[in-house]
């Protein structure tokens, strides 16, 4: 049996004594076989120098370089494992396939369990991410490079110079895609050292290399139109564009002779901008809110359309007029502010007066007006914007915040019948049939709907259609009998336009009903005139 294992023993490759290709299944199955290979290394007269080379080192305190150890490039050539072999006597290994046996094929997929555990595995190849955040945009692929650059080199052909601000438009509107009145913001965007022109090189690095060519339109307005050193955009940042667009559009041109008129029309148009998008109240209109809204639509619609009034978001003149002659109408004195007597007055007396008491002590939102207890034409336009088009949701969050009394972010039934007792007082001084709290209450809740029925939170009022009417009820008369009586003229016409908000319908009737108005007041002092002289021809 001896003889048979030392057979064995000899019979093995030289290379297998320091067991690179044994696997660990093969020796916990066979232990003598490792036991005894380890007994006749150690047997070994170069073993022996060895072990007793590497004890005098560590006595003497050498570093040890140990066979395997990287740590020193002379280490395998300086202490070679001993062989069991004589040089020339190994048998030659035999031929492997690189596909690996069979056998180990079977037993697992992958590297061969043959290797040893000592082994270093090699790591899998890293998956390589392409980079998908550019601080300053992404660049723009290769071909839509060369395909804008041939582009930009036909508008700038024959201008050497570069262009003056009255040839931009066109690249304003066909290269760039933006509407025509950002011709000018845009030239002195790129113009940084006011020369008068813009060059092709210019151009280029502005739009191409600095990556614009690649963001949303969305983006790119918020580029050109905010300061450098901001991260959102303000009121005044949106007047440039305004002042082109009065001086440039059609439907806008009768106004070039009454400057005042057309700085009242931007302030509207700017605060109308504020009041939908910026729904964070703050006056910062930030990039996330500019996308979430509808204001580049706006702005490609009116840059179309010769006529301003049927864009009905933000630019329509006849909305402007409307806001303005009802900010007029109320401002008796003319010094451009509201008292709390003149706005009760708002709506034919529709308001109640702990309603406008409660718009008066800022709940809803701070007077931008420096005079104490007087409301601004900005203050108006929210307020105005917020009483007849309750179906939008900075109109549900404004009057949610005077309703709810303790700021605690839920309507109580308490908080109502403080507002609605006034509501049935008036009732009652018209000899109108009142209608009890109690109907009421039964009645709103079943037109909202809330998750809990002892209280109405501000996602209750968003999540249905009947919230304004439910505001109405609670302060404003007009409009609650209004809806008592479900007029069904009005009922037809909300059917028909389906797309019009309640604000649209309402300027659309007051358009018209202060342009009749208009007209019977030019045509009797057309008639007196006449009258004036026919009476004064004899003499």
């Amino acid at each position: 049996m001896e003889m048979e294992l030392s057979g064995d023993l000899a019979s093995l490759d030289a290379e297998l004594l320091q067991l690179p290709e044994v696997s660990p299944l093969a020796l916990k199955s066979n232990p003598y076989i490792g036991q005894g290979l380890f007994e006749q290394w150690l047997s070994l007269p170069e073993t022996n120098r060895l072990v007793k080379s590497l004890v005098n080192d560590a006595k003497a305190g050498i570093s040890l370089n140990v066979p395997g150890n990287t740590s020193s490039p002379k280490a395998s050539t300086s202490n070679p494992i001993p062989s069991m072999f004589p040089a020339g006597s190994a048998p030659p290994l035999s031929p492997r396939s690189s596909s690996g046996s069979p056998r180990i094929t079977k037993l697992r997929a992958g590297p061969s369990s043959l290797g040893s555990p000592l082994k270093l595995v090699s790591e899998p190849a890293k998956e390589l991410i392409p980079q998908f955040y550019f601080q300053n945009g992404r660049p723009p692929p290769k071909e839509l490079r060369e395909r804008s650059l041939f582009r930009i080199n036909q508008f700038f052909y024959g201008h050497s110079d570069g262009l003056q601000m009255n040839e931009f438009k066109t690249v304003t509107k066909e290269l760039c895609k933006l509407p025509s009145f950002f011709s000018t913001i845009l030239f002195r965007k790129i113009d940084v050292n006011c020369t008068g022109f813009v060059t092709r090189d210019a151009f280029v690095d502005f739009w191409v290399n600095g990556n614009m060519l690649t963001m949303d339109i969305a983006t790119q307005i918020y580029t050109i139109m905010k300061q450098p050193d901001k991260k959102y955009l303000v009121q005044d940042d949106f007047k440039s564009i305004l002042r082109e667009l009065l001086a440039t559009h059609p439907g806008l041109e009768f106004l070039q002779s009454t400057p005042e008129f057309q700085e009242r029309y931007a302030e509207t148009v700017i605060h109308r901008i504020f009041y939908y998008i910026n729904r964070a109240g703050n006056g910062h209109l930030t990039l996330r809110e500019l996308k979430r809204g509808n204001l580049i639509t706006a702005m490609l619609h009116a840059d179309e359309e010769e006529d301003i009034n049927k864009v009905l978001r933000y630019f329509s003149y006849e909305h402007f007029y409307v806001i303005y002659c009802k900010f007029w109408e109320l401002d008796t004195d003319h010094d451009f502010l509201i008292d709390k007597e003149n706005l009760i007055r708002y709506g034919n007396h529709a308001l109640t007066y702990r309603i406008v008491d409660r718009i008066f002590s800022q709940i809803p939102r701070k007077f931008t007006s420096s005079v104490e207890g007087k409301m601004g034409y900005e203050d108006f336009v929210y307020f105005i914007l917020a009483e007849e088009d309750k179906s939008s949701e900075p109109s549900l969050e404004y009057w949610f915040k005077c309703i709810d009394l303790d700021g605690n972010g839920v309507i109580t039934r308490n908080e109502m019948q403080f507002f609605y007792e006034e509501q049935l007082h008036r009732m009652e001084c018209i000899a109108q049939e009142p209608v009890l709290f109690e109907d009421i209450l039964c009645q709103i809740v079943d037109m909202i709907g809330p998750e809990d029925e002892s209280y109405f939170t501000l996602r209750d009022m968003k999540g249905s259609k009947l919230s304004g009417s439910v505001f109405n009820i609670l302060f404003n008369l007009n409009k609650f009998m209004a809806f008592e009586t479900r007029d069904p003229f009005l009922i037809r016409q909300e059917r028909e336009n389906p797309t019009l908000t309640e604000w649209d319908r309402f300027a659309h009737r007051e358009y018209i009903r202060l342009s009749m108005e208009e007209d019977v007041d030019d045509a009797s002092n057309g008639s007196a005139e006449v009258w004036d002289e026919s009476l004064e021809a004899p003499f």
